[in-house]
């Protein structure tokens, strides 16, 4: 009788259910979509392999339950005929997710969905001390919930007041959230606390006279997760305005976690036990 390697079929997406010789099957959805034929072709799997209906995860996933274990095979082949593969489970990277960005939502700082695409490119499936989670979300509304995750990159804008061009409105007070910003229009004085100030550039947009100019970028956080053990990421690094530091920055973060992670412990308590300056310098090293 041949064994089943149930380690290899977990690794490749393919989950061991409570009844016999049954997997559900998660699929890698990068960024959240999919194109309406690949939604087609799952459903067929799902009424063809499965039980006629699929789960969808916290993490944007697609789970096809049910598939029986001689079945394997052909749903993956069924799969590749779409351009679809099974997702990554285990002590490895794990898919992406992101919500629409700046391509869809008025909210958005950057564009998410290509951005995505690369990362997932880059880091999917790599094996590590234990999961990792990236979230990439496109602004400080942070739908994507970006400090929940190993990694995070939310869009942001670091804004500019100009006082040739203001006219004190006080609108730039009223809509900041984190309220960094206070006008005193018979002084004429404009005051901008940095520190305070969450990057939305809510400021900016509102801004009638263009008082108000920013420059968009990313902030990134490390060693964020939710479940067993609830802990926020940490910032560690400024705004970053140029894409290629971003992976200069995830290739440190994840070599970090290669070197200095133990089995069965995830980024946030790796950089907890080694102590944050540590991977604090090291991201320091490749951005500029």
């Amino acid at each position: 009788m041949e064994t089943v390697d149930y380690a290899a079929l977990k690794k490749g997406g393919f989950m061991r259910q409570i009844q016999k010789d049954r997997f559900s099957l998660r699929l890698r959805v990068v960024g959240g979509q999919l194109k309406t034929e690949q939604v087609q072709k799952i459903s067929e799997i799902a009424m063809k392999y499965g039980q006629g209906y699929v789960h969808l995860t916290s993490r944007q996933g697609v789970e096809i339950p049910f598939v029986s274990l001689d079945a394997i095979d052909a749903v993956k082949a069924e799969l590749t005929a779409v351009g679809l593969q099974p997702g990554a489970c285990g002590p490895r990277v794990r898919t992406v997710t992101a919500c629409q960005g700046s391509a869809i939502c008025p909210s958005g700082l950057i564009e998410t969905s290509a951005l995505a695409g690369e990362v997932d490119a880059r880091y999917f499936g790599r094996e590590l001390p234990h999961k990792f989670k990236i979230g990439i979300t496109g602004c400080p509304n942070n739908c994507l919930k970006a400090e929940e995750n190993d990694l995070g990159i939310k869009g942001a804008l670091f804004p500019e007041w100009q006082k040739s061009e203001c006219t004190y409105c006080g609108l730039c007070e009223a809509v900041c959230p984190a309220k960094a910003i206070a006008v005193d229009k018979e002084k004429s004085v404009v005051s901008f606390k940095d520190q305070e100030c969450g990057y939305c550039g809510k400021c900016v947009k509102t801004c009638p006279s263009n008082a108000w100019t920013g420059k968009k970028g990313y902030r990134l956080s490390f060693g964020g997760m939710f479940g067993n053990e609830i802990k926020p990421a940490m910032h560690f690094l400024p705004i970053i305005f140029d894409k290629a530091q971003v992976f200069k920055t995830a290739d440190a973060a994840i070599q970090f976690f290669a070197e200095y992670g133990k089995a069965g412990e995830r980024l946030g308590k790796t950089i907890v036990r080694v102590g944050p300056e540590t991977l604090q310098n090291k991201l320091r090293e490749v951005v500029q």
